[in-house]
């Protein structure tokens, strides 16, 4: 039986190796080929998906170039003089008539006179019979009526680069035939004729969507066998994007055999990938056996696999465990005279990834460690030892100054923008500092007192830091008395009080609203901060009926005030709420204060909640007249690029940037950007924490449209706010005279 021993092994291994591995190649293939199948299904649909936007962004661009075409010849003072005439059908046809429908392919033109009678009618290149008007009356004697509006509105100045005249369109059906149908005005170019409303004649211009559009969809942008029709009638393989007017009202269809570029690449691989597999499989059989040759390379690459323990892998830097004996040595060392732990956090990194996406949080993180290791001197050890974690060993860290001139210098650097993806992001950095030997000789006690520092340095306020004191064990301790105390001062009448800050007009100087601002009386401790007890409210969940008490008592004491906006703080617990605008608006009507008065404040992060209630209060408060405004924005996390992605109608500058005034030109810069970016989306800017006339000015300079600060009125309780506006709602504030402070009659 000499042969018995090899003939096991050899069993052995083929049940224990290569059977498995063959096994598992094989389910590897097919969950490949399954994956194919299952992308080449989702190809198919994004391509279907993009050719539906396609046909969306085609007519949106029709409509806006059927007006674009108009204007060409109607803002012209010849065509406000030649409409008026009696003998000018020749001049009529060939500028107003003949040129758009030989020269941009518009179907039916029509001018309508003062009484949106139809004056002339052209058609085909030539002069047709008025009478052809009745049949498009009816569709379009409303836009008609819709633009005579608008041209009686007050903003005809702001209409923009793009739009030279008001205009109304549609997308209709005339005669089974779907259309869009453009109403423009005959108005002067110079400006040197002057008309009303009523005697302004106004232009017509109708372009079929089926025959030529079709065709030109079909040769332009590849659509195979596209029709119109009136009803969703499919054919197999086809699809179909409905036709709707403004109003929601079905304008039939246009029907397509859609590309499938998935199905086409699946069935050309599907025959070549099974013969790989079959020919791999047979590989795979053969490669088996080389595995143990692999051992040597293994063994040879122990040591970077020892490296990579050590380290992360997405930034380089140590981790974890590297750090913990990197500390242990640094403390060892007699060398050392004294040793600091920064423990740091980057405030507000979860909604990057929740709102952008991970790839774009892995470069905040990529960015935010060059910035960090580019102002740390080299001796220094940095670590990753979380996902937005990070700590720094400082050696020789005499004196105290030194590590707080460092700390100050990684929270302005990283207070700067970063530029990812054409994303320009705000986060900030909390940091706390725990010190060797006053705090600690070991490295657990230490990152564990710095880990303490840190929370208090977020609880301060985010955007700071903290070094440890021996009161900040007992603070936590304190912190929980505190919360029974709110509790029980939340049943108290006298202690929860809410006072008012005025808000002024930049550019009038005059006071234009108040800002309600909880305030808290402690019967021992006299007044406690909000920053203090409004966090302590969210986690122990009495934000909400913190944030019901103050709505209700600012709308029950501001009733009669003359002001124009009255402005309330709103958690982003209550806003998740689904029936917090359901609340509001009861409140309001039980008071009766009109909802355009109201202005809620809230913060960015509670516009990013994945459930989606924030998102649906906001819309249903704005469509009961309640604005919006984004507060302390450009702290945390912000986005200048998701400004026109955010319902709002206020940008609160953040007190922090306004206070960088003439210490840092890049303060200066970026309250310029956010003034310039809010104005270009339509929204107004308020900037807080104003405290000197300079900061006034320039922000009056730069165009910001409400001041808030100490400058103007520290917050007040109702009695001296009420007093305030019983005088006078106007604030002296002499802009040119350089020193001057606010004044109050």
């Amino acid at each position: 039986m000499p042969d018995s021993k090899p003939s096991l092994i050899s069993r052995l291994f083929l049940f224990k190796a290569v059977l498995p591995i063959v096994a598992i190649a094989i389910a590897l293939f097919c969950g490949v080929f399954m994956l194919l199948a299952w992308s080449s299904r989702m190809t198919d649909q994004i391509a279907v998906e993009r050719q539906e936007r396609l046909i969306a962004l085609v007519l949106s661009q029709a409509q806006f170039s059927i007006a674009h075409d108009q204007e060409s010849a109607t803002v012209w003072d010849d065509a406000v003089r030649q409409v008026k005439g009696s003998d000018n059908s020749e001049w009529l046809n060939n500028n107003l008539g003949g040129w758009m429908t030989k020269y941009f392919g518009h179907d039916l033109i029509y001018i309508l006179d003062p009484n949106d009678d139809a004056r002339f009618a052209f058609a085909g290149g030539q002069i047709v019979e008025r009478a052809t008007y009745q049949s498009v009356r009816s569709k379009v004697a409303p836009l008609a009526a819709k633009l005579r509006g608008l041209l009686r509105g007050p903003a005809q100045d702001e209409l923009g680069a793009r739009v030279l005249s008001a205009g109304a369109s549609e997308i209709s059906t005339l005669g089974g035939r779907p259309a869009i149908v453009s109403v423009k005005p005959v108005i002067s170019d110079t400006g040197d004729i002057k008309q009303t409303v009523e005697e302004t004649y106004l232009h017509v211009s109708i372009r079929y969507l089926d025959k030529s559009f079709i065709a030109d969809l079909e040769r332009n942008y590849l659509f195979s066998g596209l029709r119109y029709s009136a009803h969703n009638l499919l054919q197999p393989g086809e699809y179909s994007y409905p036709l709707h007017s403004s109003a929601g009202d079905s304008m039939g269809y246009f029907i397509w055999s859609p590309y499938r570029p998935g199905s086409t690449v699946m069935a050309q691989i599907a025959p070549p990938f099974i013969g790989i597999a079959a020919v791999m499989l047979g590989l795979v059989v053969t490669l088996v056996a080389i595995l143990r040759r692999r051992s040597a390379k293994l063994r040879a690459s122990e040591e970077r696999l020892n490296f990579l323990a050590l380290h992360d892998s997405l930034t380089g830097l140590p981790n974890r465990a590297h750090f913990n004996d990197r500390l242990d040595a640094s403390l060892s060392n007699i060398k050392n005279a004294s040793v600091a732990v920064l423990y740091l956090d980057l405030d507000r990194f979860k909604q990057v990834n929740d709102t952008l996406g991970h790839p774009v949080g892995d470069e905040l993180i990529r960015q935010f460690t060059r910035r960090i290791k580019n102002i740390i001197d080299q001796k220094n050890f940095m670590a990753r030892v979380g996902g937005d974690e990070f700590t720094i060993i400082v050696s020789d860290c005499v004196p105290l100054s030194a590590i707080e001139t460092l700390c100050e210098k990684m929270i302005t650097v990283v207070r700067h923008p970063f530029d990812i993806d054409g994303n320009h992001i705000f986060v900030g950095v909390s940091i706390g500092v725990a010190i060797s030997p006053q705090h600690g000789t070991n490295g657990e006690e230490l990152i564990r007192k710095a880990d303490i520092a840190l929370y208090h340095a977020k609880t301060a306020g985010r955007s700071r830091f903290a070094v440890f004191g021996k009161e900040m064990d007992a603070m936590l301790q304190q912190r929980r008395i505190l919360e029974r105390e709110l509790r029980e001062a939340m049943k108290s009448d006298v202690q929860i009080q809410v006072h008012y800050q005025p808000l002024y007009s930049a550019k009038e100087g005059r006071l234009t609203g108040v800002e309600a601002l909880l305030r808290w009386q402690h019967p021992e401790r006299g007044w406690i901060s909000p920053d203090i007890f409004i966090p302590i409210a969210e986690e122990a969940g009495l934000i909400e009926a913190l944030g019901e008490f103050v709505l209700r008592q600012a709308c029950l004491e501001s009733r009669s005030w003359p002001i124009q906006t009255l402005a309330v703080n709103v958690s982003a617990v209550e806003l998740r709420n689904p029936a917090y605008a359901m609340r509001v608006a009861k409140l309001l009507l039980t008071i009766g204060v009109d909802p355009r008065r109201l202005e809620l404040e809230v913060t960015e992060s509670a516009l990013m909640d994945s459930t989606g209630h924030c998102e649906h209060n906001i819309r249903a408060l704005r469509a009961l007249g309640v604005t919006i405004a984004l507060d302390d924005f450009g702290t945390g996390f912000s986005s200048l690029g998701r400004l026109q992605q955010l319902e709002v109608d206020r940008i609160k500058i953040d007190r922090s940037f306004v206070q960088g005034f003439g210490r840092s030109a890049n303060d200066e810069e970026i309250v310029r950007a956010i003034v310039d970016l809010a104005h270009a989306k339509g929204l107004r800017t308020t900037a807080e924490g104003v405290e000197t006339t300079e900061q006034s000015d320039y922000l009056r300079r730069i165009g910001c449209d409400d001041l808030q600060g100490f400058l103007l009125s520290r917050p007040v309780p109702v009695a001296q706010i009420e007093r305030l506006l019983g005088v006078s709602d106007l604030l002296v504030v002499d802009v040119e005279a350089p020193g001057n402070r606010a004044k109050t009659p």
